[in-house]
């Protein structure tokens, strides 16, 4: 049997024990509550309270959409940040949803509709239906979206709806079951409150371990001249860049060259530094008011882009 000396070391054992596991859970809980994620789409990042917010919320890239701004504090004194379809704010704690539709509501053509099968009504005197009423629903209904502040209405060639944090779109074109869109007021309202356009600027992930990727190609083309006689020097000039629209450095590819004659010429492409290719061509004897044309495709990884461009040959 254990003496009471033994006794009493257990005990002090089992006590170091418990406050080793608690000091154990708090650098976790820390952690937790500092936690972010970097969007490729915008280059930018979300963390803490908003990054918990947007988590939480059900299909938050589609309803929010990806985040255009770092959070900052306002002309206001408030902590928020933008997102393309919202604008979320940090008061006494909580994080809130901006009322982004009751601060750019601006009237339509309005369209009634009186269908009590179909239609919610709500206090502020109109209703919800059809598509916008299941969107409304499965999308955290007066909690996030708040109550309808219009009728549906035609706006811009488009059937839309205000609520006072949003406005919900009918996109036709769309498939099914995605039909329905949140509007890009997040965006809109930025542009029009004054705030830093440098704001949006990307910038790289708050974790230094993750590495930014490239989502996508964008790529232009351009003569240095239009127009040429029919035996000249001509330079063609390729421009890539990514979903941001910031430089691609090293995508290669090759540029096609259609000559007037129909016979082709191709050339490589390497990109350099800046996002930038610069391809001369001589040109000769080539069918007075002929179009050459140009036709470039380059690649980086997975990722691959084309273009077409052109000039004319005068004489």
């Amino acid at each position: 049997m254990y003496n009471m000396g033994n006794m009493k070391s257990m005990r002090s054992f089992i006590g170091l024990v418990m406050i080793l596991s608690l000091l154990a859970v708090s650098p976790v809980q820390a952690q937790d509550d500092d936690h972010n994620k970097y969007f490729d789409q915008t280059r930018h990042n979300i963390q803490g309270a908003f990054w918990h917010f947007y988590q939480n919320i059900n299909e938050a890239e589609t309803f929010l959409g990806y985040p255009i701004t770092e959070q900052f504090i306002n002309q206001d004194g408030v902590l928020v940040q933008y997102f393309q379809r919202a604008r979320l704010e940090l008061q006494n704690g909580e994080v809130h949803l901006s009322p982004l539709g009751t601060l750019t509501y601006k009237t339509g053509v309005q369209l009634r509709i009186d269908n009590p099968l179909a239609c919610r009504d709500f206090e502020t005197g109109d209703a919800v239906c059809f598509a916008f009423l299941q969107y409304f629903d499965e999308h955290g209904g007066l909690a996030l979206l708040g109550y309808p502040i219009s009728p549906f209405e035609y706006q811009d060639n488009r059937v839309v709806q205000y609520f006072q944090n949003g406005r919900l779109e009918w996109h036709p074109s769309k498939p099914e079951g995605q039909r329905v869109v949140m509007g890009e007021l997040g965006a809109i309202f930025f542009n029009s409150t004054g705030e830093d356009p440098a704001r949006r600027d990307p910038v790289l992930p708050l974790d230094p371990s993750i590495r930014t990727q490239v989502l996508s190609l964008k790529v232009r083309a351009f003569p240095w001249k239009a127009v040429t006689y029919s035996t000249d020097q001509q330079l063609i000039f390729v421009v890539v860049q990514d979903q941001t629209f910031q430089p691609v450095q090293g995508a290669i590819g090759q540029a096609k060259v259609i000559w007037t004659t129909g016979e082709e010429k191709t050339l490589p492409v390497l990109i350099d530094e800046n996002g930038i290719a610069t391809l001369p061509l001589t040109i000769a004897n080539q069918a007075y008011g002929g179009l050459v044309t140009i036709d470039v495709q380059v690649s980086l990884g997975e990722q691959s882009g084309q273009t077409t461009t052109s000039f004319r040959i005068w004489y």
